[in-house]
This record gives C-alpha cells, structure tokens and sequence, in this order.
C-alpha cells in the first residue's frame, strides 16, 4: 500500500495571481480540488513545507481537513514555476477510499539497451486502481533490448491491483537504429581543393 497523509487545508477568501503570490510568499501552496459529480470546485491552500514532506514519503493518498469536513484526495496535478524546480499550485482529485480511481503514474525506466538510441514516447501512464494502492512509479524493463524493439502499454509488467486506463497499444518507448555519425576530415583534408596557388 502506498502512504497516506493528512493536511490542514484553509479555505481561500480571494483567488487570483497577486493573492497567490502573497500565499507563496507566507510559505503557503495554492490548491484546488476538482469538481465532480459529488463535489464542488473548492479553492484552498496548504502548509508547502508538510505537502513536500509528505511527497518525499511517497504519500499518494490524502485526507484534506478542511475545517470540521475531511475529503480523500489524491494529486491529480503539480504546476511547477517557470525553472521547473518549485511546485505553485496543487489540484487534488476527490476519491472515496475503497473505491477504485485512475491515476497517473511515472514509469522508471531500468536497464540499458544492447545497441540503438533509446526513446521515451511517454513518461508517465494514467492505471485505475484503489487510492491505498497508487504506485510510486511503475518500472519498464529494458535491459538487454536491440535496435527495433517497440514497447507497448500492454507489455508493462504491473502489480497486482493495478489496470491500465490507456489503449494495450499505446506504444511506451522505441529502440531505434542509430544516426551513422559522420566521419570528421582528416588532417590536411580540408581545404586542399580551395588551396591558394597565387
């Protein structure tokens, strides 16, 4: 099972970029949580320093205590600043615990080619699964693999528990054939049909 956590979420009197700011600026991370069927768009925001240990946890499951009302969640979204390095915004996704929902997983690619390049079609793939059973990551094994070999969604090794949400077909990653570098000139090479001969 994948770890759960508990965050004190406040609810958010002003939205908007400048409010936002200032809340980042305190050491508070603007979220939301997605509105479905059951549940109403709401906007709040954490405590940035306790969501990033949870994260270094591998928290996946989440009770959002939003005064005296608790809602299970899961990350359906980071936004990170325009570095990359810093999360700003968070969208929780509402779940009910054993109740199976999809979720984006990152694959962890493991091993080394034989020959070829490599490529990554996709990073991370959506499953459905229960929230308690949300993987870290989900490994592609491609130890070995030569040039030619494509892999597919429906070759992934996955954990018991967990579905694909995407089509068996959707292709992972692909073992081309590498570009023949070409040759540098040698010594003396360049130049000799343009010498001066004055």
């Amino acid at each position: 099972m994948s770890a759960s956590a508990t965050l004190q979420a406040v609810l958010r009197d002003k939205v908007g970029s400048r409010d936002a700011r200032k809340l980042r600026s305190e050491g508070r991370l603007p979220c939301s949580l997605q509105a479905d069927k059951d549940h109403e768009h709401v906007n709040f925001h954490i405590d940035l320093s306790e969501f990033l240990t949870t994260r270094r946890a591998h928290a996946h499951l989440y009770d959002l205590e939003m005064g005296s009302q608790t809602q299970a969640a899961v990350v359906r979204e980071l936004q990170y600043d325009s570095l990359g390095s810093g999360i700003i915004h968070v969208e929780f996704k509402p779940v009910t615990r054993g109740v199976a929902t999809e979720a984006e997983v990152e694959l962890s690619f493991v091993g080394n080619v034989v020959d070829g390049v490599l490529t990554h079609n996709v990073t991370h793939i959506t499953v459905e699964c229960l929230p308690s059973q949300i993987p870290d990551n989900i490994e592609v094994k491609v130890e070995g693999l030569t040039a030619g070999t494509h892999i597919k969604a429906s070759d992934l090794v996955l954990p018991e528990g967990i579905k694909l949400a995407i089509e068996p077909d959707t292709e992972i990653a692909v073992v081309s054939v590498p570009r023949a570098e070409t040759p540098e000139p040698t010594e003396g090479e360049e130049g000799e049909e343009g010498e001066d001969t004055l």
